[in-house]
């Protein structure tokens, strides 16, 4: 006989911004903020599931759907693969015979799709204004202002550009003109080690936390070795003599979800819960990760669960998409599963794909109307696809 075993409800409160964090308004200023070019269909429709499920049956092999780990319950019952962005990305190059690539993600992810795929396919994001706040916290304009910066003060060529995978395809291409590489959360030790084996100095973009964790925690690095460019400051904030004396140069970027996990959600979680574990996203603050018993990235978090005995005690740092995806997966095993803060913290752009946009663009994409097509021009997918190679080859 099976015991059936009830769905964990994390213990989360609304915040005051809970209809942006649940991808029901939007933000002018972090986001695309466009328009679906045609009419969705209302989210009450109780047949959106069928109308998914006809629409994709219909398309056959010729679509190809990728969900990210953030993405909503609803859409990733939809997805022929899941996973963080860069293995979604990979994963689409290796079905050159999809026609359709239809990336539940954010904006870079679906850029990098298309820099990774073969000139014939097409990458569709369903809703344009899933953007990444984190992406747009460095422009190009602002990263090439930094290297006038960095030349002026002398140190230019002693840099080496590193840029995390969550950076815009203009990132990307900046990073490979200058002999740098992309990294994920995954393999960034690897990748600032590769960088200091060119030069001297790194310039990590876009998110501070996750460059400054890995030089500190991962690479024995002071955090005095580590300054911290403003964009929105004149010279960045630093003098010349603080950029010849640092040897991590961090953009000041910064993931508005895992930027929101204190210290005191770590003390009150072990207060709360006597014997757990906090596990956190190395884009997470400094001063968490060192108050946490373990860090790593999301593929890292689901693995440890996967490996965790049955009755231990986990709190996660990480987007709640998939901490309560996970709490209920592994309910079943008696592995207690919570949300490190007390507060709701969906990722508000990736929440913007939900099944009416889904709906609308499969059924769109079945009657042959391509929307929303995410295209890299030429000379920018050269440089960003040469960035991505030098990770690749990383030993």
């Amino acid at each position: 006989m099976t015991t059936a075993h009830p769905v964990q409800e994390l213990d989360v409160q609304p915040s005051p911004l809970a209809l942006l964090l649940l991808g029901r308004d939007a933000d002018p200023r972090s986001e695309r903020g466009v328009e679906c070019p045609g009419d969705l269909p209302s989210p009450s429709d109780p047949d959106l599931v069928e109308r998914a499920r006809a629409a994709k049956e219909k398309l056959g092999g010729k679509v190809f759907v990728l969900g990210h780990h953030y993405q909503r319950d609803e859409v990733i019952q939809f997805a022929d693969v899941t996973g963080d962005s860069f293995k979604l990305a990979r994963d689409a190059a290796a079905r050159p015979e999809a026609e359709y690539i239809v990336f539940c993600g954010v904006h870079f992810m679906a850029e990098s799709a298309d820099i990774l795929t073969t000139d014939d396919q097409k990458v569709v994001l369903p809703d344009l204004a899933a953007g990444c706040s984190m992406a747009d916290m460095a422009t190009a304009e602002q990263v090439a202002e930094c290297w006038d910066v960095l030349t002026e003060a002398g140190v230019a060529e002693q840099v080496v550009p590193v840029s995390y995978m969550n950076s815009s395809a203009d990132i990307k291409a900046f990073t490979g003109r200058h002999g740098g590489t992309i990294c994920t959360s995954s393999n960034a030790k690897r990748a600032l080690e590769w960088a200091f084996e060119q030069g001297e100095k790194v310039l990590f973009l876009p998110d501070q936390h996750l460059g400054r964790n890995t030089a500190v925690r991962d690479m024995g690095m002071t955090l005095e070795d580590c300054v911290l460019y403003n964009p929105h400051k004149p010279n960045g904030g630093l003098t010349a003599q603080q950029l010849r004396d640092a040897k991590m140069i961090l953009w000041r970027g910064h993931c508005s979800v895992h930027g929101r996990f204190s210290v005191e959600s770590v003390n009150d979680v072990r207060a709360r819960i006597p014997g757990v574990n906090v596990l956190v996203h190395p884009e997470c603050k400094h001063e968490v990760v060192a108050a946490a018993d373990h860090v790593g990235s999301t593929e890292y978090i689901i693995k440890a669960l996967e490996a965790a005995p049955a009755g231990s005690k986990w709190a996660i740092g990480t987007e709640l998409n998939l901490v309560r995806r996970l709490a209920n997966r592994f309910a079943a095993e008696d592995k207690e599963i919570v949300f490190l803060d007390k507060t709701v913290c969906f990722c508000s752009t990736m929440n913007r794909i939900d099944l009416p946009h889904l709906v609308w663009t499969l059924e769109s994409l079945a009657e042959g109307n391509l929307v929303n097509r995410i295209e890299v021009d030429p000379e920018t997918e050269k440089y960003a696809k040469l960035a991505l190679e030098r990770m690749l080859a990383l030993p």
